[in-house]
């Protein structure tokens, strides 16, 4: 037997060798979480049984990007559903602890010191910024840093406002202890009654149970809603008790979209050379005449004194056209007491007036200072400012 017929007749003796799959590498086990997720479902938006997975093109694809965009849809009306829920009890809880909470605040020399831990720490920023921008000076202390020499900030003079969902945050402490030594007004935002935080502030407002909106009861998503409405809460009614008006917002919101609502009158307003003017002894000519040069479409009558009496409009001289109007005097035409406003009122306070009157909305007030004319704004000088 030659050499290669042993090796044919070993390789036929040769047992076949099993058959395995193929190694899996990387697998690992699916985690608690990742079940949890996978396992969760969303339901079914108003009047929808089910979702369409069908497109022009028919492709699997296209089902599993439409199957996906319904499933983002209604993820996020499941959350804002639940977070509106949390919103109604939150309102239904309000009660005592939130007016002696305002009544402590309105009472400082101070500045309220708002302070939080992360989700938390976020929303303190945002209620001191509102606080700040409606009449109640504040400021926000990070929780770290004032361990670390921030807590100089604070003064016996202040009030710290707390934030913490669980009332046991370590970083709070510091604060915390610092706040009971100087006998400085302490109030807490929390989740929980039976905290080490609420049990050290001298006004607890208290959450009441809600449930996150998120799937896996993990991430703060109502609890900080909650918290940002409550701070929203706090500052309008301190606003309220402060007697804040808009000309006081005016004064901390003087840029942007929100600025140009609040420019006065006196910013926009024709005045000097550029307002319309005649005495109450003037013709008609000369009031046309008056009125054709300003080009504000109207002129104002002054008495004697100088007082405004009247106001006489391009409407005016149309409804009474007859022959001779132009040599009668124009006190004969004109509308007296007209509706007038300050130079020191808001410019959306102008326009709100000029369109009170329903069917009798003008395009022209008169700005008259203790009686006296000093200017005149126009329908389009508040819009040109960016006010609607």
């Amino acid at each position: 037997m030659t050499h290669k017929d042993v090796l044919e007749k070993s390789a036929d003796a040769a047992p076949e060798a099993p058959k395995t799959a193929p190694a899996v590498t990387g697998a690992r086990a699916e985690t608690v979480v990742e079940r949890r997720l996978r396992m969760t479902t969303y339901p079914a938006s108003p009047g929808r049984s089910g979702h369409d997975t069908t497109d022009a093109g028919g492709t699997p694809a296209a089902h599993a990007d439409h199957d996906e965009a319904a499933r983002a849809i209604d993820a996020a009306r499941s959350v804002l559903a639940t977070e509106e829920r949390s919103l109604r009890q939150l309102a239904a809880s309000i009660g005592a602890p939130f007016a002696k909470a305002v009544g402590l605040l309105a009472g400082l020399e101070g500045r309220v010191v708002v302070t939080g831990m992360g989700k938390s720490g976020h929303v303190a920023r945002k209620i001191a910024a509102t606080l700040a921008s409606t009449g109640t000076p504040a400021l926000f202390v990070h929780p770290a840093e004032a361990s670390h020499g921030d807590l100089g900030m604070i003064t016996r003079a202040d009030a710290v406002l707390a934030l913490s969902n669980s009332g046991e945050t370590a970083e709070l402490r510091d604060i915390t202890l610092y706040a009971g030594r100087f006998a400085i007004p302490l109030v807490a935002m929390v989740g929980r009654a039976s905290s080490t935080l609420a049990d050290a502030a001298e006004v607890a407002l208290v959450l009441p149970p809600i449930e996150e909106a998120c799937p896996l009861g993990l991430a703060p998503t109502s609890s900080t809603t909650c918290m940002l409405a409550l701070g929203d809460a706090l500052a309008v009614a301190l606003l309220h008790r402060r007697g804040f008006t808009p000309q006081d917002f005016a004064v901390f919101h003087p840029g942007g979209k929100l600025g140009s609502r609040l420019l006065r009158v006196e910013d926009l307003m024709h005045a000097g050379a550029d307002l319309p003017l005649v005495d109450r002894n003037a013709s008609v000519a000369d009031a046309l005449m008056e009125m054709t040069g300003k080009r504000l479409g109207c002129v104002g009558v002054r008495d004697t004194d100088g007082r405004l009496a009247g106001i006489v409009t391009d409407g005016d001289l149309r409804r009474h056209m007859s022959e001779g109007i132009l040599g009668r005097n124009i006190a004969e035409i004109m509308t007296a007491h007209p509706r007038i406003i300050g130079p020191r009122a808001l410019a959306v306070e102008a326009l709100h007036e000029m369109n009170e009157g329903g069917s009798r909305r003008i395009t022209v007030l008169f700005v008259v200072d203790e009686g006296r004319p000093v200017g005149a704004i126009h329908l389009h000088d508040c819009l040109r400012a960016g006010i609607a």
